[in-house]
C-alpha cells in the first residue's frame, strides 16, 4: 500500500464530483459576486439571479463539495445546480468556505491515526463557521439582492451537504459554530445530497428543532457513509440512516430518499432531480408536516472506481 500524494487524492476528489458532467452544455446566469466575510483570505459569493422569479422571493444557498481539499463555488457542479434550480425561479448564492485539508500544515498537525477525528471535525467546524457567515451577510443584504431570507433553503453536496446538515445541527443545539447566524434565524429547509453530521456525543440528538431536512443517501456509500464512522470513543460521522432514524425517534419532519446498490455518485444526483427537491422544498415553504422513506433508483447514477471507494482510500491512498 502506497501513500498518494496530496495532489493526486485531489484529483480523485474531482472526478468523484464532476465526472457526470464534464460534457454539459450549461447555461446558467451571470454571477453577482460580493465578499462576505474575511479570514485568513476574503470570501465570496456569487449571487444568480433567476430571468422568472418565483413570487415568493425563496432562495437557495448552494455549497459545493470536495472532501474538503477541492472544489470551488463556480465549479462544473456547482453550475449545473445554478442552473437547475434558477430555471425553477430560485435565486441561487454559491459561496466560498475554507478547504481545511487544502492546508499541508492542518494536514500534518493532525497526522496521527488517533487525531483523525480531529482533523475532520476541524474541517467541518471552519467550513459550517463560513456557511453560517455567508447566510449573515445573506440576511443583512436580502433587500439587495430580492430574496426572503426566512424562504432560505440550504443545501449541498458531499462535503457541502455535510456542511449544511453540520449549520442546522449547530443552531438546533447552541453549538458555537453557528454562532455567526443572525439571531433567530432558522433555514427553510436544508436539502444535503451525501451528507452527515459530526458529533462528539454518544448519541445524536437535536435539544431544538432541525429545519425540515430530505437527506439523499446511496446506502453503498463509503466516503461518507451511510450509517456511521469514526474510531471508537472517538467523535463519529453519521450519515443520513443515523440522522434520520434520530429524526423519527424525536418526531421531526423529514424525507429520507434511500440508493440501493449506489454509493456516493448521489451526491451529484440534483439537477436530475430538481423537480423533487421543489416538491419538498415548496411543501416545506407552505407549512406543511410530511414525511417519507422511500427507496429510489436512477439509472443516471453510474459507479466508477473513485465513487465506490472508502474514505481511508480516499484519503490515505490506493494500492498501485
Amino acid at each position: 500500500m502506497k501513500k498518494q500524494p496530496l495532489s493526486v487524492l485531489a484529483r480523485h476528489l474531482f472526478i468523484i464530483v464532476f465526472v457526470s458532467f464534464a460534457t454539459m452544455s450549461l447555461s446558467a446566469p451571470k454571477a453577482e459576486t460580493y465578499a462576505f466575510v474575511q479570514r485568513d483570505s476574503t470570501l465570496y459569493l456569487d449571487v444568480y439571479r433567476p430571468q422568472n422569479p418565483r413570487p415568493d422571493k425563496a432562495a437557495v444557498i448552494s455549497v459545493f463539495g470536495g472532501g474538503f481539499v477541492v472544489g470551488a463555488r463556480n465549479d462544473t457542479l456547482q453550475m449545473a445546480n445554478v442552473e437547475a434550480l434558477t430555471q425553477r425561479g430560485f435565486t441561487v448564492i454559491s459561496i466560498d468556505y475554507r478547504l481545511g485539508l487544502k492546508d499541508s500544515t492542518t494536514v500534518k498537525k493532525y497526522s496521527s491515526l488517533f487525531k483523525i477525528d480531529d482533523l475532520f471535525q476541524y474541517c467541518i467546524d471552519i467550513a459550517t463557521e463560513d456557511c453560517a457567515a455567508a447566510v449573515a451577510w445573506v440576511c443583512a443584504h436580502a433587500s439587495e439582492i430580492d430574496i426572503d431570507p426566512t424562504r432560505l433553503v440550504l443545501t449541498g453536496c458531499s462535503a457541502g451537504a455535510i456542511a449544511v446538515l453540520q449549520l442546522d445541527y449547530c443552531r438546533a443545539n447552541g453549538l458555537p459554530a453557528a454562532k455567526e447566524l443572525p439571531a433567530g434565524w432558522k433555514p427553510a429547509a436544508v436539502v444535503p445530497y451525501s451528507g452527515g453530521i459530526m458529533c462528539h456525543k454518544r448519541d445524536l440528538k437535536y435539544k431544538t428543532p432541525p429545519a425540515p431536512t430530505m437527506l439523499m443517501h446511496g446506502v453503498k456509500d463509503k466516503i461518507v457513509h451511510y450509517k456511521h464512522f469514526g474510531l471508537p470513543f472517538c467523535a463519529k460521522m453519521y450519515g443520513a440512516n443515523t440522522v434520520a432514524k434520530r429524526m423519527k425517534k424525536q418526531d421531526i419532519p423529514h424525507w429520507i430518499i434511500r440508493f440501493e446498490g449506489v454509493g456516493h455518485e448521489v451526491a451529484s444526483w440534483l439537477p436530475s432531480s430538481v423537480e423533487l427537491f421543489c416538491c419538498f422544498v415548496d411543501q416545506a415553504l407552505a407549512g406543511r408536516v410530511t414525511n417519507l422513506d422511500a427507496t429510489m433508483t436512477d439509472d443516471e447514477l453510474k459507479p466508477t472506481i473513485w465513487t465506490t471507494m472508502t474514505m481511508l482510500q480516499m484519503y490515505k491512498g490506493v494500492e498501485n
